[in-house]
């Protein structure tokens, strides 16, 4: 045995042909296995793709690096359930491209961050930070608050990702526009929004009405996170040890 290993070990060519030979035995019983099942995703009831503001939210929240320190993964956890809610899943990011779930956390994970807060809450953390959580690290965003947001490429943006699987409809896409305009504004007429993209939270947000704002864009997106899926009839001894 100790022979025949000597030989492996002293011939380069024939070390490299068996490593090869392994590698792709342990590749292929990870991935043919896939090839069995319709999907590797579970579909879960309540998902939907991102309303243009979230979206916008969203791309601002990757732009200014908030997945360096905040995770969008709560792992299945007696101690994490307990602080965080029901554990993620799949099916939560299946629309994300990328999706944030992270592997470091100076701050609070965020996946279920949505409706935990108020919009002022938001607005005042994002704008100074230690005023609502004085050991607070995270730097102040409040550039956000007057920064106009830029979403004349909204439709260019929904059509590429539909064209990558996201589920954007046709009658989406050419009221991206208007849907992001309408989230902003609760006076005015939301049936079309709230029928495209259900449980939206439609609100000021940044408390500039008539304008809508990056940081409008930003708590847009967090006040949707972890609320498409309704975990209330989970029952707690179900929740994985």
């Amino acid at each position: 045995m100790s022979f025949s290993h000597a030989i492996l070990e002293k011939n380069v060519v024939l070390l490299a042909v068996c490593t090869l030979i392994t590698v792709a035995i342990g590749g292929l019983v990870q991935i043919v296995p896939l090839f069995t099942i319709e999907q590797t995703i579970e579909r879960v009831e309540g998902v939907r793709p991102y309303s243009p503001l979230e979206l916008a939210g969203r791309n601002i929240y990757v732009r200014e690096g908030c997945y360096n320190c905040h995770s969008q993964q709560i792992r299945p956890f007696r101690d994490e359930i307990e602080r965080y809610g029901h554990y993620s899943l799949a099916a939560e990011s299946m629309y994300d491209h990328p999706f944030q779930w992270g592997s470091k956390r100076s701050g609070p994970d965020l996946a279920r961050v949505g409706g935990k807060y108020s919009d002022d809450w938001h607005v005042a953390h994002m704008i100074d930070p230690r005023a609502v959580v004085p050991e607070s690290i995270m730097p102040a965003y409040a550039f956000m608050a007057t920064r106009p947001l830029d979403y004349s490429d909204i439709q260019a943006h929904l059509k590429t990702l539909k064209l990558i699987g996201v589920p954007y409809t046709d009658e989406m896409i050419a009221n991206a526009k208007a849907d992001l305009e309408a989230q902003k504004d609760p006076e005015g007429d939301t049936a079309g929004l709230t029928a495209r993209y259900p449980k939206a939270v439609v609100s000021n947000f940044g408390g500039t009405p008539g304008k809508v704002t990056e940081l409008d864009a930003m708590v847009a997106y967090l006040q949707m996170l972890g609320t498409l899926v309704d975990f209330r009839n989970v029952k707690p001894e179900q929740l994985r040890q």
